[in-house]
């Protein structure tokens, strides 16, 4: 069969031969398309996740509670007074004048109000020596760090005065202003850097500017479309800047990948000797159905967090969505036109010592001399290779098997660099808990009536006489809109597994025992430590669900496009085993601490809750984009003629280069996010660095050709009793340029065994 009649099948190669054709056509409106989304977004602007919904377990009720009611809870604020000797006490008269200089300067500034001494709340530590300033921020809560510098200052000029004493502030309004300071372009810095970083690697990789360019081009055009998208959608289900952020992460990663598979097969063809139109044919044909099938594999990974039931989650997920399908889009339309457009144009801005750098490491057919040397290694021992990689991963994984998850505390996420965490950590040590109360949300038909009155007397007694408090326990009473409220200090202070066990003292003992017994009144208890479990719980609780909906649809998807039950079974088992080795990772460098200094972090103890589920959804579906890109040129080299053996290696050499150049830039973008202050933020950085790099070498470049060598044409078992599925292979480059030899390969109407001619 010959070039000239050649019947293209599949959407792939139908829409790249199409857009080769209709070059100006499809580059117009693929912009069109850009520049309306983008256009149409920023009209109608973009609705943001409100705080309060999607909560979980009892932190929604109280949130529930609290919005009802009408309450617009104010930013409270807390200034610590402590000795700084053994001497000193806060009886003391110096340090009631110091005291009362706090209290007044604060509340000249008009900034604050509802001003409460200790000597009235009984802030005063066990040992005499601290004592808590509290008082609230006026106006909104949300905006509260845009009006606290002048009490801060005001409370730093009173320190100023009183040497002999600590005066600190902290609270809701005081850190928010000190993080944004500090970190809040730390974001900002890992976005910017990040397309730079992208584009000098390619420019390495292609060794021409044109080249590198087209990459960077097509990922920054989804990422402006999708964040258009985002907005409009946000209204249906609203979105964040962290949902932004993520996004622009998935979008520059498969935004360039794609690109890389599409251009480096394009260019191979044509160094073979092809002209433009059938190189760009086999591009479309076989690339291009890779990136169709690893998109709709990618966005099937992200559809999984929408069955998490947080909104922080349901928005990333369908952001990240978004932008995996426009440039999967984009990829198989305006690339193939923008490379019908350049021609030869593509290889401007040439790099000769490049150029004869990538000569030295690749033979004459563009194989990479590195990877045939691993893969000849590999393909004479697949049992004693298969042993030693699985082996040495499975090791790495194994301190995943003790991982600890939960929110960080302070302390854990920044450390001491800064000051206002030593103040977090001086007042959990004078008052356990003080910096982190729980917070009781108590709700009643007739809040003063004599039963809630006394069961509230009880709580506060008990909360006390359990262990799960030290006190104070503060009350505040919303008559008109029968609400109050508890502040109860949490003995573990920041220990949250201390604290956590005063939690469950309050939810399981204390409020049974008392608020429980009175007909009508409902007491959730929220706060930090609350928020932080109930999180972890929810999150825990969607692990299942998730990990079946990602597993099931991707074993389906890899069966309906490679049409072989083995190709399905061992894609999810090493995908699985590249998302262990990064849990083992994770636990080994942020729980236990070993090796932490080396990549500028800390042992803290935990990993982050949303991490791990996160991280596999987004792992999971990066890793399809170098498993279909290398199967399918196995797959492709197996149905052309070659035997298993030399498919595999035709297959794993020749996609060597994109795969390196891919997994390298996504390593770096990932690594980016490692050097940022926040622990969670290196732990998502390392932790998808690491999986990457372990995905692109020893999954892709030993597991998977072991494997395959082993299973020999047992890699093709496609059982009759599965043939009633839907032929999706379209093996169109087996048609495309030289006739080629008749091979075993099963269809839907063969037996095993039976030669088919392609």
């Amino acid at each position: 069969m010959g070039v000239g009649d050649t019947k293209v099948r599949g959407v792939a190669a139908r829409a790249g031969g199409w857009s080769a054709r209709h070059r100006w056509a499809a580059v117009g409106i693929w912009v069109l398309f850009v520049v309306l989304a983008m256009g149409i977004g920023t009209a109608v602007g973009r609705a943001d996740v409100n705080q309060n919904e999607g909560l979980p377990g009892e932190t929604s009720h109280a949130a529930r509670i609290i919005d009802d009611a009408g309450l617009k809870e104010p930013a409270g604020e807390t200034v610590l007074v402590q000795a700084k000797g053994t001497a000193a006490k806060a009886t003391d008269a110096e340090f009631r004048r110091t005291v009362d200089s706090v209290m007044k300067a604060v509340t000249d500034t008009g900034a604050v109000d509802s001003v409460k001494s200790p000597y009235d709340t009984k802030s005063i530590s066990k040992d005499g020596r601290s004592a808590l300033i509290q008082f609230h921020v006026k106006g909104d809560a949300d905006t509260a760090a845009d009006r606290i510098e002048p009490v801060l200052d005001a409370v730093k000029k009173v320190q100023g005065e009183h040497q002999q004493l600590r005066i600190e502030e902290i609270g809701s309004a005081s850190m928010n202003k000190t993080f944004s300071d500090a970190f809040g372009n730390d974001f900002q810095k890992a976005e910017l850097s990040a397309v730079p970083v992208a584009f000098g690697i390619l420019l390495i990789a292609f060794g021409a500017l044109v080249a590198a360019l087209l990459p960077v081009a097509l990922a920054v055009s989804a990422i402006i479309a999708t964040m258009g998208l985002m907005a409009v959608v946000s209204h249906a289900m609203p979105m964040s800047d962290t949902a932004n952020s993520v996004m622009l992460l998935v979008g520059l990663a498969v935004g360039v990948d794609y690109c890389l598979f599409y251009l480096r097969r394009e260019r191979e063809e044509r160094a073979a000797g092809r002209d433009a139109h059938t190189a760009m044919q086999i591009a479309a044909a076989t690339s291009g159905r890779a990136i169709i099938v690893s998109g709709v594999t990618v966005c099937v990974a992200m559809a999984g967090m929408l069955f998490t039931g947080l909104a922080e989650f349901k928005a990333m997920g369908l952001a990240s969505l978004m932008v995996v399908a426009v440039a999967m889009v984009g990829s198989v339309t305006v690339l193939p036109a923008l490379l019908s457009l350049l021609g030869e144009r593509v290889e401007k801005g040439r790099i000769p010592f490049l150029n004869r750098m990538k000569r030295g490491k690749t033979n004459g057919n563009g194989e990479s001399r590195i990877w045939r040397a691993v893969l000849g290694a590999v393909l004479r021992r697949p049992k004693v290779a298969l042993v030693i990689a699985a082996g040495a991963l499975a090791a790495i994984a194994l301190p995943a098997v003790g991982m600890h998850t939960q929110n960080l505390t302070l302390d854990q996420e920044f450390g001491n660099k800064l000051p206002i965490v030593r103040t977090y950590e001086a007042v959990n040590e004078a008052f356990p808990g003080g910096a982190d109360p729980a917070n009781v949300v108590i709700s009643a038909k007739d809040i003063n009536a004599p039963e809630v009155r006394q069961a509230i007397a009880d709580f506060r007694e008990q909360a006390v006489s359990s262990g799960a408090s030290q006190g104070p326990v503060d009350l505040t009473v919303h008559k008109q809109e029968n609400v109050a409220t508890l502040d109860v200090p949490l003995i573990g202070g920041s220990d949250q597994k201390k604290a956590e066990k005063s939690l469950a003292l309050l939810r399981d003992h204390v409020r049974p025992d008392t608020l429980g017994k009175v007909s009508g009144v409902s007491a959730p208890i929220t706060g930090s430590v609350a928020g932080s479990k109930d999180f972890n719980d929810q999150i825990v609780g969607s692990v299942v669900p998730v990990f079946a909906f990602v597993v099931v649809f991707a074993f389906l998807l890899m069966l309906l496009c490679f049409r072989s039950l083995t190709i399905a079974i061992t894609s999810i088992i090493l995908n699985l085993l590249s998302v262990g080795a990064a849990y083992g990772i994770l636990t080994a460098i942020f729980q236990h601490g070993w090796g932490a200094s080396l990549v500028g972090a800390e042992g803290v103890g935990a990993i982050i809750s949303w991490l791990p589920l996160f991280l596999f959804v987004i792992l999971f579906g990066l890793s399809m984009d170098y498993h279909v890109f290398v199967v399918s040129r196995i797959r492709e080299a197996r149905v052309q003629g070659r035997t298993t053996r030399d498919a595999i290696q035709h297959g794993v050499v020749t996609t060597a280069g994109v795969v390196t150049s891919a997994a390298v830039i996504m390593v770096a973008v990932f690594a980016i996010f490692g050097t940022l202050s926040m622990q969670s933020m290196k732990q998502m950085g390392v932790g998808l660095a690491a999986a990457v790099l372990i995905d692109a070498t020893i999954i892709r470049g030993v597991l998977l050709p072991a494997v395959m060598a082993l299973l020999d044409d047992r890699n093709w078992y496609f059982p009759k009793w599965l043939r009633w599925l839907p032929d999706l292979t379209h093996d169109e480059a087996a048609s495309i340029g030289a006739p080629v030899a008749a091979v075993p390969v099963q269809r839907d109407d063969d037996e095993p065994g039976r030669r088919v001619k392609v």
